[in-house]
């Protein structure tokens, strides 16, 4: 269990950063995909 310990406090709080950084950036690529299709259905009309 001691060996452990300094893996989870060398890792545990990049790996968290990374799983935050990664929901923000999600949230931001879905409005940027619903703007795109947006755009595009703007683009077909006459």
């Amino acid at each position: 269990m001691a060996d452990w310990l300094p893996l989870i406090s060398d890792f545990g709080f990049p790996a968290a950063v990374t799983l935050f950084l990664l929901y923000r950036i999600e949230a931001k690529l879905d409005q940027v995909i619903r703007s795109i299709e947006t755009m595009a259905a703007k683009m077909e009309q006459p």
